[in-house]
């Protein structure tokens, strides 16, 4: 899972350094930038339940193996985009192809790990991402003043997808009691509630009661409606660091193209550092407090990342901006992972459809983000408003993180 993640993200930014080069070849100015950003998003968003539907239904090993072969074949593709059209298309479909896949892992994570340490997997796993995005960042930084041509890097990552889908279908099983290398100690240790990984198709007429049963958790709205608003309020700051964060550094803070892609990189560091800790803190809160344990870690770190945002802002040392970006993105980071156990917990069998809820509003936000700051841009001539939106979204983060009912297990009864 560790593998996968790096390469979802490797495939997933490496836009972001070459969207100056991109922007200059194809004549792009902004506002068609920030639309190019958001055309994954807004397609990752709205792709999230189907897909997470599907891994429920038919496995993860299933579900994955489709997602990973379709994003790379799009990533590709990229490379051969000749305007706004072709590339807004590609980028479209490369989010949908993309979709579900950490609703997938969620699955995963219910099927092969305990319960008290799928805050901690959580959060190391998007750390994963966080940090190969920060390569990724460095990488084609260096790729690019080589020179080398932005359509060829594309060709190239989307080649990583094929080699872990390869190695992935030997290795991985969706029950862990149908893997030769788990032990039965190691299935003991496992929780017995834990939803099986073997997922078998559902009755093609279930009874209401039964379907209704099922989406207990997405039908309860002081649960669903303010873990999405949250969601959608983080993810929209975290895309600021994933889209715009090289351009912001290359033109309104003067640092060239390889100094920037080496600050630019530091906000997924602290992303991955904030996913960490969140996850971690986030078990043993929970251990402690119960489930309400899971909410504190955000609730204290979205509000502290909006204050950190508007002083890089306004700080007048280009390298303060951005090492003060890249603590107010890991203080962020902090009530992300903590999101998806909570997700496995209350939705249970129906883990991948609740968790791809929740991701398909976080990713309306991250559909948002790039859109809003082109326009900031071409419109107001702003990064400063930029940047309080971004500080804004964060705040709202924190208080949704606290509106979160997780006092009862809302779909307890749903487990099939």
């Amino acid at each position: 899972m560790l593998a996968l993640v790096s390469v979802a993200y490797l495939d997933r930014i490496c836009i972001a350094t070459a969207a100056p080069s991109i922007a200059r070849d194809l004549r792009f100015d902004p506002e068609q930038m920030g639309l190019v950003f958001s055309a994954f998003t807004l397609s990752y968003a709205l792709f999230e339940i189907p897909s997470g539907h599907f891994a429920d239904r038919f496995g993860a090993r299933a579900a994955l193996t489709r997602i990973v072969l379709w994003w790379s074949s799009m990533t590709a593709l990229t490379g051969a985009a000749v305007g706004f059209g072709s590339l807004l298309g590609c980028r479209f479909l490369f989010g949908m192809g993309e979709a579900g896949v950490f609703p997938s892992m969620a699955r995963v994570y219910g099927s092969w790990l305990p319960e008290r340490e799928r805050g901690r997997a959580f959060g190391v796993t998007i750390a994963t991402g966080a940090v190969a995005g920060a390569a990724t960042l460095k990488l084609v930084s260096f790729l690019l003043a080589v020179p080398l041509s932005w359509r060829v890097l594309f060709v190239v990552f989307g080649g990583a997808g094929l080699v872990w889908v390869a190695v992935f279908r030997i290795y991985f099983r969706d029950d862990p009691r149908e893997h030769p290398g788990v032990s039965p100690d190691e299935l003991a240790s496992i929780r017995p509630e834990a939803p099986a990984a073997h997922v078998t198709p559902m009755p093609a007429q279930a009874p209401p009661s039964e379907r209704d049963s099922k989406l207990a958790g997405l039908s309860r709205p002081r649960f669903i409606g303010p873990l999405c608003l949250m969601y959608a309020a983080a993810i929209y700051g975290w895309y600021f660091h994933l889209t715009w964060m090289p351009t912001y550094l290359r033109e309104a803070r003067g640092f060239d193209i390889a100094s920037a892609g080496t600050m630019s990189a530091l906000p997924l560091l602290g992303i991955a550092a904030g996913v960490s800790v969140g996850g971690w803190a986030s078990d043993r809160l929970a251990a402690r407090f119960g489930p309400t344990g899971r909410r504190w870690p955000g609730a204290i770190g979205f509000p502290a990342a909006a204050i950190v945002t508007c002083l890089a802002a306004t700080a007048e040392s280009s390298r303060a901006a951005a090492v003060l970006l890249a603590l107010s993105a890991g203080l962020g980071a902090l009530g992300v992972a903590p999101a998806w156990p909570v997700c496995v917990e209350v939705g249970r069998s129906r883990a991948g459809v609740l968790s791809g809820a929740m991701n398909m509003c976080g990713n309306l936000g991250g559909t948002l983000c790039p859109i809003a700051v082109g326009m900031c841009l071409k419109r107001l001539g702003s990064w400063q408003f930029a940047l309080d939106l971004v500080a804004a979204a964060y705040l709202v983060a924190g208080v949704a993180w606290l509106a979160v009912d997780l006092r009862k297990e809302p779909a307890a009864n749903a487990s099939s």
